[in-house]
């Protein structure tokens, strides 16, 4: 089974105290874990699969702003004395997690001070990355997101091949399913990606990295120089 990397990090210790009140979760693919305004639950430090966090507006489909896989956790933001969910997070890959519930994880935040750093420090890379997804979302164009998406898939599948429709990127990149359709042909046409039945393989690696906008390594660089 793939660890999770936040877990990981911290000191034995402090990492079999974390692991003791955890559980083991399934992450199902589609399935909502938590909505805006609403109080926390649990927070969810994935091992395989990922999630998305999609931000909306009233009236209008939602638009994803993030992507939490192995390296990160859905609800760093307990870390700042806030228990209510800020984003609407849904699986976006299937897989399992550990998942603490709120009111013990909260507990250990505040005695243990490792714990505490790195969950801040996650804060920070996902405050940096929140940043860069809308400067994304306003600036670049639907194929070069298009191809960010899917290294950002790729890397958290831990696989070339993962499930996801057309109907399902559009949602997520805030754009109308033509739009998918003549970016994902495009990159298609120049063989760095298969797509079939709603199955994605990615070819060319190194080739859908130089067709992604730069927001793909800058998020890369956030995570890897603090963490």
């Amino acid at each position: 089974m793939t660890k999770n990397n936040l877990i990981e990090l911290l000191p034995r210790l402090e990492r079999t105290r974390l692991k003791a009140i955890s559980e083991p979760f399934d992450l199902v693919l589609s399935d909502v874990l938590s909505e805006p305004g609403t109080p926390s639950r649990h927070a969810y430090f994935p091992t395989e699969g990922f999630i998305s966090l999609v931000t909306a507006v009233p009236g209008h489909p939602g638009v994803e702003v993030g992507m939490v896989g192995s390296e990160g956790m859905v609800g760093a933001y307990l870390a700042l004395g806030v228990t209510i969910e800020p984003m609407h997070t849904v699986v976006q890959g299937a897989g399992s997690a550990m998942r603490v519930a709120t009111k013990p994880f909260v507990l250990e935040l505040a005695r243990c001070p490792v714990l505490r750093a790195t969950v801040n420090r996650y804060l920070y890379v996902l405050m940096a990355q929140l940043a860069t997804a809308s400067s994304c979302l306003r600036f670049h164009e639907i194929e070069p997101r298009l191809a960010r998406w899917l290294l950002m898939s790729q890397d958290r599948a831990h696989a070339d091949t993962f499930h996801v429709t057309q109907e399902f990127l559009a949602y997520m990149l805030g754009v109308r399913r033509v739009g998918i359709t003549t970016a994902a042909s495009g990159l298609r046409r120049d063989r760095l990606i298969g797509y079939r039945r709603g199955e994605v393989t990615v070819l060319d690696r190194a080739g859908l990295e130089a067709a992604a906008c730069t927001c793909y390594v800058a998020d890369r660089t956030a995570y890897d120089d603090l963490m």
